[in-house]
């Protein structure tokens, strides 16, 4: 079994993925923290921890290996993955709740798109994890529900369990080829962090809180009105991500904001459900996210 996980932090090094040992039969880091840091050896100048300790040296792979049979981990940050994964439904007393993979088709599917071919790993859950390569100079962070419902992401912070890996409730399998496939646009848009409203002073100047609001609706409604096809699903989301933060801080009315993304929406040629799908999750999410007004006391 040690030759076996040795060989698979070997493979996964191949293709360029920085791996570091998890538990023997588990998922956790099988690193040192920092409480436990010796300071000696990596960490003679501070504890470092395991996104940093992660590597693709064959010599350093095989020194950690040949000392316990270690699953693999494999940092996606440093390897230039996004890992995309589709869990199983967690609610048990449903059979037919949907799990990651039925909600990310059902939203490639409303951006446009088939769900992409790339590099597949059937986890021990019965989930599966699909991976990306993240275009050069792009800097994602591990996301939760962001994208859907059981569909989290791994990127910078963020690691997964590679195949060849082997826990209690079953093996980590690779389902086809390593060809990893470049991460979607549309996709990367969904992921990208809504960029942060200039850092106007709120509580003294209301009014000038609520022209900015009124400004940054007129800009988003015409970027989803003019959003071209391939795109005007992930827009609109960004869109709606953008302007809820003002629906919570009282700046916009929520039933405003809706109304006029979907009227944009269904001018650039989506469906008026497609619409409504995209804007109640988009806009919940900002909204639970955006309670505190940014520069309150």
């Amino acid at each position: 079994m040690r030759e076996h996980l040795m060989r698979a932090a070997l493979n996964a090094a191949v293709h360029g993925w920085h791996v570091f040992p998890l538990r023997p039969g588990g998922k956790p880091p099988a690193l040192h923290g920092e409480t436990s840091c010796p300071r000696t050896g990596d960490c003679s100048g501070g504890h470092v921890k395991w996104e940093q300790r992660a590597t693709t040296d064959p010599d350093r792979i095989r020194a950690a290996w040949s000392r316990a049979p270690f699953n693999v981990g494999i940092a996606c940050g440093p390897s230039g993955l996004l890992v995309v994964d589709l869990d199983v439904s967690k609610d048990k007393g449903c059979s037919d709740a949907p799990g990651g993979a039925a909600t990310f088709r059902a939203l490639c599917e409303r951006a446009g798109h088939a769900v992409p071919a790339t590099y597949r790993v059937r986890t021990a859950s019965g989930g599966e994890h699909l991976y990306f390569h993240v275009p050069g100079g792009v800097r994602l962070t591990n996301t939760a529900g962001t994208v859907a419902a059981s569909v989290d992401t791994r990127a910078w912070g963020g690691y997964v369990v590679a195949a060849g890996s082997t826990t209690p409730t079953g093996p980590y399998e690779a389902l086809c080829g390593p060809e990893v496939a470049v991460l979607p646009p549309w996709l990367q848009s969904v992921l990208t962090p809504a960029p942060k409203p200039s850092q106007a002073p709120a509580t003294p100047i209301l009014g000038q809180s609520r022209r900015y609001a009124d400004v940054a609706l007129t800009a988003e409604t015409r970027n989803v009105a003019s959003a071209q096809q391939g795109t005007r699903e992930s827009v609109l989301f960004r869109a709606a991500r953008a302007l809820g933060r003002f629906v919570a801080w009282g700046d916009l009315p929520r039933h405003v904001v809706e109304q006029a993304l979907q009227e944009a929406g269904e001018s650039a040629g989506l469906s008026a459900a497609e619409c409504r799908s995209t804007l109640r999750s988009a806009l919940d999410w900002s909204i639970a996210h955006n309670q505190g007004r940014r520069g309150a006391a």
